[in-house]
């Protein structure tokens, strides 16, 4: 009988402290069976998918074993997008938020290379990045691995389907062979048994076979629809399925951009998502979509991959995917937490077996409901004004700024009500606040007149 408890773990306290103010009470399945394994320091394979907690599983065990005084590179995880890669930076800083002087860096593209250089000059305790930039940095001889203790593959399946073989294996020739090695894969291909059998020490193989987590809760909705009416096709079920977040998954970015202007000539405020997007805009895209302040996100999946959105209520396959997995990854992205969520997909008569085989996947059945009638320019109406509109803060993490001050000023000596403050978001050098629209003008204007900690920053709308 596995443990459940995470008090049964020989954690260190202040790790212990932490899980107890998110709210984590049991261990996942892939919690259970792989953290004691971690905490030994035994190499491990683990096959998981999406939203099963591996991110917590192996970082947990890489921040027990820290030396904090020493700002020292001491654990390396890699992943196949600078989306997933921000995502674990994310939950590393939350479950290490007791760990004074803790130091983790993103090493992605979409920043500076020379402003992560001089950041890990300066010393960092983990990084987490992808395969171009790490073997980039490798080559600039700015990754110093001499005291590394841990090397995380996450997605490792999807690293290599995303032409990463070689940046990974030329990477792991260059770390201490003295090291423990994880990898976390969806799927076990031949490519990835092999890299294990070359670069790990006497693995444990760790599937979690549950039949109750492969089912997925979610209403799957089929609208059939030939090739060239799809664009009138998505107008009408945005319109049927009225809803606060979603996101339009198509195969490619022309489609993205030629989906986000045809919504946005409907006044609706929309973005889109896709490779060729900096990382500016990226954030400034998603801290919208997260705040409520659009709607809607038109993406493509390398683009989506790894992002930490709350409360979708809608995913829509305006393209199926090539793959049945994705699929699954998805629409995995609604429902989730016991919340109700809807997966609509558009597809062509001759696409009756892969739906099939969708259906075998998912243990779930295609709905295929009436798609009443509207008018194609009425869509605005449905998509009424934004609760909350977003005002960016030209200050962020590396000037010392923390949500709760901004959420201090605005409720302090800014009048506003707890309740009219939503989603905050702190990046390196900017923040992203969402505010009521109702009081979001004059949320703007104290924020232009004041300071936070001391300092006056740039305010604006985002839009």
């Amino acid at each position: 009988m596995l443990p459940h408890e995470f008090t049964s773990l020989s954690l260190a306290p202040e790790l212990l402290a932490v899980i107890v103010q998110l709210g984590f009470e049991k261990m996942t399945p892939i919690q259970a069976k792989t953290l004691p394994l971690l905490l030994a320091g035994k190499d491990l394979i683990g096959q998981s998918k999406t939203g099963s907690g591996k991110t917590l599983a192996f970082t947990l065990p890489i921040l027990h074993n820290l030396v904090i005084p020493a700002p020292q590179l001491q654990a390396l995880v890699l992943c196949p997008t600078r989306e997933l890669a921000a995502q674990v930076v994310s939950e590393m800083r939350k479950l290490g938020r007791q760990q004074e002087g803790l130091q983790i860096l993103a090493l992605t593209g979409g920043q500076p290379t020379r402003e992560q250089a001089q950041t890990l000059e300066k010393g960092v305790h983990i990084a987490v990045g992808t395969p171009g930039r790490v073997l980039d940095l490798i080559r600039r001889d700015r990754l110093d691995f001499k005291h590394l203790k841990t090397l995380v593959l996450d997605e490792a399946d999807k690293m290599f389907d995303m032409g990463f073989e070689e940046e990974i294996k030329t990477i792991l020739r260059q770390i201490p062979t003295a090291r423990q090695t994880v990898m976390f894969s969806a799927t076990y291909p031949e490519s990835i048994l092999g890299l294990s059998r070359k670069y790990q020490k006497n693995p444990h193989h760790i599937t979690v076979e549950d039949a109750s987590e492969s089912k997925i809760d979610i209403d799957q909705v089929v609208y059939d629809t030939e090739e060239a009416d799809k664009p009138l096709m998505l107008m009408r079920v945005l319109q049927q399925h009225p809803s606060n977040s979603t996101i339009v998954f198509c195969n490619t970015k022309a489609a993205v951009n030629e989906l986000v202007d045809l919504i946005a000539e409907q006044n609706v405020p929309v973005a889109a998502l896709h490779g060729d997007i900096e990382q500016r805009e990226r954030d400034r895209v998603m801290a919208m979509f997260r705040n409520g302040s659009h709607r809607i996100l038109v993406a493509t999946d390398v683009a989506a991959r790894g992002l930490d959105i709350d409360n979708l209520e809608l995913v829509i396959n305006y393209d199926l995917p090539l793959q049945s997995e994705v699929y699954v990854h998805r629409i995995g992205r609604t429902g989730r937490a016991g919340r109700s969520g809807t997966a609509v997909s558009l597809a062509h008569p001759r696409d009756t077996l892969r739906l099939h085989e969708l259906e075998q996947l998912t243990a779930g059945k295609f709905l295929r409901p009436q798609l009443g009638f509207k008018n194609q320019f009425g869509l605005a109406k449905d998509f009424k004004g934004s609760a909350m509109q977003t005002i960016s803060i030209s200050g962020g993490r590396k000037d010392k700024l923390r949500p709760g001050d901004i959420l201090g000023a605005l409720t302090g000596a800014g009048g506003l009500k707890g309740t009219d403050i939503g989603k905050i978001e702190i990046h390196d050098r900017s923040s992203y606040v969402a505010v009521a629209s109702s009081q979001a003008d004059s949320a703007l204007e104290f924020l232009r007149t004041s300071k936070i900690k001391g300092h006056k920053f740039q305010v604006k709308f985002l839009k």
